[in-house]
């Protein structure tokens, strides 16, 4: 049953990309939809055998994929409660993106392509979560990179789609080179690369140095380091994010895809597998810590001022990943799990819903250009607002007074995560937890933005108004899965991801030494009310400045100009990366091919020679003029020659 959920989609993607033409639309669309259906109800059949029936886990052999001496390396499938939850999670997203597909890409001329690709995405995705060791793992993490480098750039003939793959594919090869140094070096430490050789033996490892240049250092926390670096670009931390925002070129259930329960977060759910590691390596995960928690405010700053509904959202997602990062940087592991789970669905909802908004739009990704959409699609506009409130944590924590919580998912999962941080009781975690509260409101603050902007007040274009139009069911029907998931994955899941059976329920995948989950459910009463206070504040300050006073928020721009430039700029990585990084790049690569290829290889090499062969083919025609005399001057020339040779020699 592992290998149907794993290798299904796979067989979807190579009938439907192979035969898609024999086929055509509907039936690439059918055996792709139709194996991600199965898919699906095979992860969830694991998900009530393993995390929830407490089914022992296991690995499931394949075949020997290469030996080399006494080095031998499997092709296996690991099921526990880590993969199992993964599975689940992107199976259930990957199959309402596909269903969503049918209707978005209707009009594309190469919707065989996409679902190919579609499905081929979801393959290395399992293939990732349900790794035995970490080379297969690396496997599956490039493969997810090769895929979102075909379906960003799928629009192939726009130049900015282009760009915005390639430089996804770049961004995240920089982190993979930490990945792979990572695996090595364990390989080089652990003498294996199997998961069941490696973590038993994490304790005794951690008192080994390796000196590096020079400095000596823990071997297992240079190894934890260089893990990390791989995660940053996959789930693209500070520093290695910039590839994010542009995969917005994508289509939109691209983005859906990439951004809610696949490719983003396999960087969270790397280190969660490698806990038993991380869990030895204090400074590691203190770096963890400080870079999720400068992610998560960063990001959440810059979508505050962006305009284009995808960029928004993205941004969003990139100051989320921060979230769960500093989770795991306290030990918090299943509390960042957790708020992975949540946040795939309401992530997912909200991107889909987004693709509704640009399809009334007509294509039209610019919320200024937006404006009382609420009257023309009210379905969709009811979706935004679902997938919103889960987001900013939306909820009343009667569990204060003695009864239950009641609130969207983000407000279990998200709530959790800042009581972690505070509960570790470091100084890292009380700057993640004031960092995660800060971010809190301000993702308050653009989630009401893009609500308001986008449905309410004025519309900016009457002629575009006019026009908007509610999507086909096709697009419509699919958001009920994510609706609910974002509703109430949050009040389902507590219990068995954070609460008092999170014990059970991961059942020995998650390592942590510390009881950060357990000692956040007992913090002051002051540390729960502020991330609950954080969100409604928010979407008061949007609804001020966007609503009440609609003139208010270009009055602050102007009035704190470079502030806004700032944000607006998204800091200016962009152009500080093309400052340092691209323009002597191209500068180096230009001298290369100029003076390099051109003035020397080929000066000298192919074009020189076929140069001078053709100078000496035009002097040696020139001897043929035709004349007998010219002739006889060469003939006497020569025999002068061959008499001087032989007196002089």
């Amino acid at each position: 049953m592992d290998a149907a959920v794993v290798f299904l989609p796979l067989i979807g993607a190579i009938v439907a990309g192979l035969f898609g033409r024999s086929l055509g639309n509907r039936g690439a669309q059918a055996v792709t939809c139709t194996s991600m259906v199965l898919s699906c109800l095979f992860a969830l059949i694991l998900f009530t055998r393993v995390p929830l029936g407490g089914e022992e886990p296991w690995v499931t052999p394949l075949f020997t994929w290469f030996e080399s001496g006494r080095f031998q390396l499997s092709w296996a499938l690991k099921v526990d409660s880590l993969s199992v939850v993964m599975m689940m999670v992107v199976t259930v997203v990957s199959t309402v993106v596909h269903f969503y597909s049918i209707g978005y890409m209707s009009r594309d001329k190469s919707v065989s392509r996409f679902m190919s690709y579609l499905s081929l995405f979801t393959f290395f995705m399992l293939m990732l979560v349900t790794s035995d060791n970490l080379v297969q793992m690396f496997f599956g993490w490039e493969g997810v990179g090769l895929a979102s480098y075909l379906l960003i750039g799928f629009w192939y003939e726009k130049p900015s789609a282009n760009n915005a793959a390639m430089k996804a594919f770049l961004v995240n090869r920089v982190g993979d080179v930490g990945f792979a140094l990572g695996i090595a070096g364990v390989f080089f430490l652990f003498g294996a690369v199997d998961f069941a050789n490696i973590f038993p033996h994490a304790e005794a490892e951690a008192a080994k140095t390796i000196t590096i240049f020079g400095v000596t250092a823990p071997a297992l926390e240079i190894l934890c380091i260089l893990l990390f670096v791989g995660a940053v670009g996959k789930s693209a931390q500070l520093g290695l994010h910039t590839w994010l925002p542009d995969a917005m070129e994508g289509p939109t259930p691209v983005s859906a895809l990439i951004h809610a329960a696949t490719m983003v977060t396999a960087g969270v759910f790397m280190v969660c597998r490698l806990s038993p590691l991380f869990e030895e390596a204090y400074v590691a995960r203190e770096i963890v810590t400080y870079v999720g928690a400068i992610t998560c405010f960063f990001a959440a700053t810059v979508g505050i001022s962006q305009n284009d509904i995808k960029r928004v959202i993205a941004y969003s997602t990139c100051s989320q990943l921060g979230y769960m990062f500093f989770a795991v940087g306290v030990s918090a592991y299943s509390a960042a799990m957790f708020h992975l789970t949540t946040h795939a669905f309401f992530k997912a909802l909200l991107f889909l819903g987004a693709g509704c908004v640009i399809h009334s739009m007509h294509h039209d990704q610019d919320m200024r250009r937006m404006g009382g959409l609420y009257k023309k699609i009210p379905v969709t506009y009811a979706y935004m607002w679902i997938g919103s409130l889960a987001l900013a944590g939306i909820g009343l924590p009667l569990g204060l007074i003695g009864l239950w919580d009641i609130g969207f998912a983000g407000f279990y999962s998200k709530d959790m995560v800042i009581e972690a941080a505070y509960a570790a009781h470091t100084g890292q975690g009380l700057f993640a937890y004031w960092m995660g509260v800060v971010a809190a409101v301000l993702t308050g603050l653009y989630s009401g933005r893009l609500i308001f902007m986008t449905f309410h007040g004025k519309p900016a274009i009457p002629e575009a108004y006019e026009q908007a139009h509610e999507s086909p069911r096709a697009m419509i029907l699919p958001l009920i899965v994510l609706a609910f998931g974002a509703c109430f994955a949050g009040m389902l899941g507590y219990y068995f991801f954070v609460g008092d059976g999170r014990a059970d329920f991961w059942g020995g995948a998650l390592v942590s030494k510390k009881e950060t989950v357990e000692h956040a459910h007992h913090v002051a009463a002051w540390v729960k009310m502020m991330p609950f206070f954080a969100g409604p504040l928010g979407f008061a300050i949007a609804w001020v400045a966007y609503r009440a006073q609609p003139d208010l928020a270009g009055a602050i721009a102007a009035r704190f100009r470079p502030i806004y430039l700032f944000l607006l700029n998204k800091w200016y990585f962009d152009e500080l990366y093309d400052r340092i990084f691209v323009r002597p790049a191209v500068a180096l690569g230009r001298s290369l091919w100029i003076f390099g290829d051109q003035r020397t290889i080929d000066a000298f090499g192919p074009d020189g020679i076929a140069a001078s062969t053709l100078v000496l083919a035009r002097r040696a025609t020139a001897l043929q003029s035709g004349y007998i005399y010219h002739y006889a001057f060469s003939m006497l020339i020569g025999v002068v020659a061959f008499v001087t040779w032989y007196w002089v020699f």
